[in-house]
């Protein structure tokens, strides 16, 4: 109880070091969202074997709204600011201290107001299992925070591996809060010397989370399909993935499916496989059954909806790719498979597919 306490304020034990310390240096100034204990904090630190359930924390994929393409167009050419923030690292003690000092021009995430609430979640990689925030400031797009983040028992030889991850959010009291953008700053950068002498300032441009994305393609994901008329149900497999975009500077990802059964064009089922870590290839071999709705003597009214994700503790999971069978829409090798299924009830029909924004 006393660890999962300490999680959810900041201060977290890992092999780096036995705690984090926040010391703000300016009075608080702002609301901060009340502090509730989460799934988030016990997901982070129970144990899984191979085989065992892993839960997903109760977060919402990451996918563009209509409200943040109006906000976007609003704010100009799409920049989402800068971060500025210092370093320094003393070495008889084995400590890291990261000033997180301000942000510069970030986007509006309120029509209404044409502001952000927004904060800063920092974790150390590649082992992310160290998570603390700034408060969170009311009404700006350049806020100052002026707080200091304390890290011990980190040695000089684990400075070089060590790269520091900064997710900009904006708070948002009646729904979920929006993803900003992220800075990744390798100490591998920077010269550990000068760190060790005295305090680095530093600035860095605020990029978006599906820049990586673009830059590498999404992958494919191998389905397979069985449609059973007399039980009135389809049985799907989510066999594996491949291919997938580098989602963190680990070069891995952690993914998992997520998948909808839709009629008439509206969502009226779900399931989900378990997440699996580190992989870029993952072998999910997973079954699941779907019911068809009353009244739908065949699929033509049905359709399947696959979304892949990636699993992150410190921010909202992140869509890599989706992917569509069945429906008016479909063409290509997603409607032949569809096709192939509809025409040949009781067959297990399985195919490769390129996932798509």
């Amino acid at each position: 109880m006393c660890t999962q306490l300490m999680w959810l304020r900041g201060k977290q034990p890992n092999r780096y070091s036995p705690s984090a310390r926040i010391s703000p240096r300016n009075s608080p100034t702002s609301e901060q969202p009340p502090a509730q204990p989460s799934a988030e904090g016990v997901v982070a630190v129970k144990m899984h074997t191979e085989n065992e359930c892993v839960p997903l924390p109760p977060k919402e994929e990451t996918e563009p709204s209509e409200k943040s393409k109006v906000l976007q167009e609003q704010n100009g050419s799409g920049k989402l600011g800068q971060l500025f923030f210092k370093l320094r690292y003393k070495k008889e003690k084995s400590i890291l201290i990261v000033s997180v000092l301000k942000c510069r021009n970030l986007p509006a995430k309120d029509a209404s107001t044409g502001n952000c609430d927004p904060y800063i979640k920092l974790q150390l990689l590649p082992d992310k299992q160290h998570k603390v925030k700034t408060r969170v400031l009311r009404k700006t797009r350049n806020p100052i925070y002026d707080e200091d983040f304390t890290f011990y028992g980190i040695n000089t030889n684990q400075l070089q591996s060590i790269t520091l991850h900064f997710a900009v959010l904006s708070f948002d009291r009646y729904s979920r809060d929006d993803i900003i953008g992220e800075v990744f700053a390798p100490l591998s950068s920077i010269d550990l010397a000068h760190l060790e002498n005295q305090q680095i300032s530093l600035c860095r441009d605020i990029q978006p989370r599906s820049m990586k994305i673009r830059s590498q393609g999404r992958g494919e994901l191998l389905v397979s399909l069985c449609w059973q008329p007399a039980a009135n149900r389809i049985t799907v497999v989510v066999l594996k993935a491949r291919n997938l975009p580098k989602m963190d500077v680990t070069g891995l990802a952690d993914p998992y499916v997520k998948m909808y059964l839709l009629y008439n064009g509206q969502r009226v089922a779900k399931k989900k496989t378990h997440v699996k870590k580190r992989t870029l290839n993952p072998v999910f071999n997973e079954s699941f059954v779907f019911e068809i709705p009353n009244g739908a003597d065949s699929l033509a009214n049905i359709s399947l909806e696959f979304l892949l994700l990636d699993w992150d503790r410190v921010t909202k999971n992140e869509v890599i790719g989706r992917l569509e069978l069945g429906g008016a829409k479909n063409t290509g090798p997603a409607l032949h498979h569809w096709n192939e299924v509809c025409n040949s009830p009781r067959r297990q029909i399985a195919e490769w597919h390129k996932l798509r924004e």
